[in-house]
């Protein structure tokens, strides 16, 4: 098979970075990833470079998909380690918009892991393509180039690697690499933040059959906005454990002393949690996670990009984690990288705007549910896509649906595991089915009253 090119380098070594080198050794003769952090290759294990790593982390099954399309048996190999399989209509107590969500069998098929992993599975998948170099304990400090194209990285050394294609992986701080762009006279993208004051705190325990009611391997509380602003979850992985994550927006997230995280935890609507979290034995440290802000850079939008460079993941996007959406989104646009090289062939300007674009579909349905969900808090601050109240009035009318209609949940489910746009939510007999629904919902009476409610 022919190459684009003799080397490419991947700035980051987590889930995005690995996912793009998988798809960049298709297509380049050499692949180098890099990351400053230890990275482990033997064991499981929570590293500073992730510092959420121990807290919840869902894998939509369209990522579970797109991660089975660049490896080949990877579900089976999840599972075989000790990943949980669960159907999400069957398998999961979800209590929002101030009910349970109808349980139903679905078909689907997810697993539940920890994020450490996940990443150790895929890394070593990694490790085994023959032309994919992994160097950890090694920093970026910054791009080299001229006219226009990157043609390489420095190190933190001095020493510099050349390639015709830098991925940068490096994640949330967007700050790191405008200042590498602009040292190129590059200009940095145009952001857009959503203030959501999130923070989440985590522990993980032992599981034993009967945690959850009949048989559930996963849990779900979703806040009642505008006041109630608490989510939680507890999730069956690996070594027989439950992680369990509870937290909220706006401030109003749990202590890490274990009597205060019970009593947050006995404050949720649903009891299903504080009862996992008085019957199981901990197993870990409470460990907390502050999430100031949602933030989105729109590459896309830029008159001018420099050949020779992408970027990929929370570097692109980052979002509010309580919706488990950042995995899936870089896998995605992991492919669609792929896609755009193989139609310019090549490292150009030309092939970075088509990916761009092509990311900015990937990142326009989870942005949208995300900062969807944050503007039903008055508090949340940033720029408000056109049309949030609206959306959010009808999504909550499905919300309701869902405590009795099988059929409007499985839309719903598809929706938020990226299987389906959201267009399927607004087709006339899903729209027909969940206004008539909702009328049914027996929280609906009293979601109406918080939502009329004065705000203090």
């Amino acid at each position: 098979m022919s190459t684009i090119g003799s080397h490419a380098i991947v700035v980051g070594g987590s889930i995005g970075g690995l996912v793009a080198a998988t798809a960049l050794s298709r297509r380049f003769d050499r692949v180098t990833v890099i990351d400053r952090d230890s990275l482990p290759t033997e064991q499981a294990r929570d590293r500073r470079g992730v510092p959420h790593g121990m807290h919840a982390h869902a894998l939509l099954i369209s990522g579970r998909l797109a991660l089975e399309e660049l490896y080949p048996g990877l579900t089976e190999e999840l599972i075989a380690g000790g990943a949980v399989p669960f159907d999400p209509g069957a398998d999961l107590l979800f209590h929002q918009m101030g009910a349970m969500r109808v349980r139903f069998r679905s078909g689907m098929l997810g697993i539940s892991q920890t994020r450490a992993f996940l990443e150790l599975t895929v890394r070593r998948r990694v490790l085994r393509l023959p032309n994919v170099t992994v160097q950890d304990r090694l920093a970026v400090s910054g791009l080299i180039g001229v006219s226009g194209r990157v043609n390489g990285v420095e190190l933190d050394d001095g020493r510099t690697l050349d390639a015709d294609l830098v991925v940068d992986a490096t994640g949330r701080s967007g700050g790191r690499s405008d200042r590498w762009l602009e040292k190129l006279d590059c200009p940095a993208p145009e952001n857009a933040v959503v203030r959501i004051d999130v923070g989440y705190t985590s522990r993980l325990y032992t599981r034993q059959p009967g945690d959850l009611p009949d048989g559930a391997l996963l849990a779900l509380m979703a806040a009642v906005p505008p006041h109630h602003k608490r989510a939680a979850a507890a999730f069956a992985v690996e070594g027989n454990r439950w992680v369990v994550t509870i937290g909220g927006w706006h401030k109003d997230h749990a202590p890490a002393d274990p009597a205060g995280f019970l009593a947050f935890a006995e404050g949720l609507p649903s009891p299903h949690i504080a009862h996992l979290i008085k019957k199981a034995e901990p197993l870990s440290d409470i460990e907390t996670r502050q999430f100031p802000a949602a933030r989105r850079r729109y590459f896309e939008r830029l008159r001018r990009l420099p050949a020779g460079y992408v970027a990929l993941g929370d570097t692109i996007c980052s979002f509010n984690p309580l919706y488990g959406q950042g995995m899936t989104a870089a896998t995605l646009e992991a492919l669609a990288l792929g896609r755009s090289l193989d139609r310019f062939g090549n490292t150009s300007a030309e092939m970075a705007r088509h990916y761009y674009r092509a990311a900015a579909k990937v990142l326009e349905t989870p942005w949208r549910m995300a900062t969807g969900g944050d503007f039903a808090y008055p508090e949340t601050s940033g720029p408000r896509p056109l049309g949030t109240n609206l959306v959010n009035r009808y999504a909550r009318e499905a919300m309701l649906a869902c405590h009795v209609s099988p059929e409007v949940h499985r839309v719903l489910l598809d929706l938020q595991h990226l299987l389906v746009p959201p267009s399927a939510l607004l087709r006339p007999s899903t729209v027909v089915r969940s206004l008539v629904a909702a009328r049914r919902s027996p929280a609906r009476a009293a979601v109406a009253a918080q939502i009329e409610a004065p705000t203090p």
